[in-house]
């Protein structure tokens, strides 16, 4: 993590130098000397208060704005102007600029619908072609302003007509307030089998200032913390809503299948978990409690919003089938077959299948920053097959 840390502030830092040494310093200009260190000087300042604890969604939305609209064009133009012409190099980044701010006004609005396989051969028959609708990471409160994306989310995932919609996590930002003004809306999702969903990270309100001046404070254990109610709160909201929170545990869905002129019971088993991730991201959850009773040969799938969890506790450690997760937005940015989120995780979107056992990570539709671009909102159509 240090190093992490030392490198973004060494990217940040030396193209800024090096162009100012270069370019801005002959020009004698006082002015220009102040507005050309700004943006780095409140980058630092909120990438700092963030590693402070101070996760405010303003400090957040300012860092992410400076370092793609700022920072990125100037190490971009650092290493052009090298090979290029100062003109072409210009030229080039004024395109990525330009790409970026597409991203800002208009790539969070373009939902897509992206559709994948799961055969097993522990499918039971009755379930062959049954479809589960995955959404993830869709942070309301970054929405306030534009409820009607939340409604065309709505619109999207409805418009699918499947067996089962599953939601993995990430409801939330800072706080479980701000689901009140979409329920009206969220709740209007259907299908036949229901509704599940699961905690993210997010979703335990640890990141408001409030509940990080109680962290600090060290308050008494016997007294419930902000987090803890805001928890509480959304469990409540989301029950509301007719959705039903998987916190380590598993429920049955069942079909009825007629063979022979009798009707035969079949089953497939979801298990939801709580968060289980990699620092700096807490683990609370248990799969070994959420599968407590089940059996083995049975067709499991599994939410658990953090795809770090499927390589490191599911993969060839359980017979699960299916791993549904998200988190990793793919850094809301991706470029063909490349993401940043490529340097964090060694599954960060789409497919992944290994053995028995199959992943598919969703990119999530919203984040703390309303931005994408390549990485586009989405919502994820699961058909299961059986293999025989």
């Amino acid at each position: 993590m240090i190093l992490q840390i030392l490198l973004f502030v060494f990217l940040l830092l030396v193209p800024d130098i090096y162009l100012w040494t270069a370019y801005i310093q002959p020009l004698h200009s006082w002015v220009f000397n102040v507005l050309w260190f700004l943006p780095t000087i409140f980058s630092l300042t909120a990438f700092f208060m963030a590693r402070k604890g101070v996760y405010h969604n303003a400090f957040l939305r300012i860092l992410f704005s400076l370092v793609l609209l700022m920072a990125l064009p100037k190490l971009v133009f650092t290493l052009l102007q090298f090979v290029l012409s100062v003109s072409l190099s210009l030229a080039l980044v004024g395109l990525l600029v330009a790409f970026l701010l597409y991203g800002f006004f208009f790539g969070w609005r373009r939902i897509v619908v992206r559709t994948a396989t799961c055969e097993s051969a522990l499918l039971p028959k009755s379930f062959d072609g049954y479809r589960i609708l995955q959404f993830s990471d869709l942070h309301v409160g970054t929405f306030l302003r534009n409820p009607k994306f939340v409604e065309k989310v709505v619109q999207t995932i409805n418009k699918q007509q499947v067996d089962l919609v599953v939601f993995t996590g990430d409801l939330v930002n800072i706080h479980a307030e701000e689901v009140r003004p979409f329920m009206r809306s969220l709740s209007s999702i259907t299908a036949p089998d229901g509704i599940y969903s699961v905690m993210g990270n997010h979703d335990y309100c640890e990141y408001g200032m409030e509940a990080t001046r109680e962290k600090a404070a060290e308050k008494g254990s016997n007294a419930e913390t902000t987090a803890q109610r805001h928890q509480r709160i959304l469990a409540y909201l989301e029950g509301k809503m007719g959705w039903r929170m998987l916190m380590n545990e598993h429920v049955n869905i069942v079909r009825l299948r007629n063979e022979n002129g009798v009707n035969k019971s079949e089953s497939i088993s979801l298990i939801g978990v709580e968060n289980i991730g990699k620092p700096p991201f807490k683990s609370f959850g248990s799969l070994s409690k959420a599968m407590e009773g089940l059996v083995d040969g049975t067709f499991k799938v599994l939410l658990s919003h953090d795809p770090t969890h499927w390589r490191s506790g599911v993969l060839h450690k359980t017979d699960i089938a299916l791993t549904l997760s998200g988190h990793t937005h793919a850094g809301q940015v991706k470029i063909g077959r490349f993401s940043p989120s490529r340097w964090a995780y060694n599954e960060w979107g789409g497919k992944y299948t290994e053995g028995n056992s199959m992943l598919y990570v969703s990119l999530g539709i919203g984040g703390t920053m309303p931005f994408r671009l390549g990485a586009w909102p989405e919502v994820n159509v699961i058909e299961l097959r059986r293999k025989d």
